[in-house]
């Protein structure tokens, strides 16, 4: 079983956004890529990464977000 999830960096200007793949029984971090802005691009990166890496799970968790709702995801 997989989660993700988004979350923000303040930094000295503006925000850094992360979004991370993690495996819940071993709590191990897939994947996980910084964005500067809230596109689903850097969601759809970091899945690809973490199913080239370690095929697909059989239950991927996630909250009802705009980037893990979009069709493209």
């Amino acid at each position: 079983v997989w989660c993700s999830d988004i979350t923000y960096i303040p930094m000295k200007r503006g925000f850094l956004y992360l979004v991370a793949i993690m495996d819940w029984f071993t709590r191990k971090v897939l994947s996980w890529r910084l964005s500067n802005t809230m596109d689903v691009e850097f969601c759809i990166e970091t899945l690809q990464d973490a199913l080239m890496r370690y095929g697909a799970p059989d239950i991927f968790n996630t909250d009802q977000g705009s980037q893990f709702t979009t069709p493209r995801f």
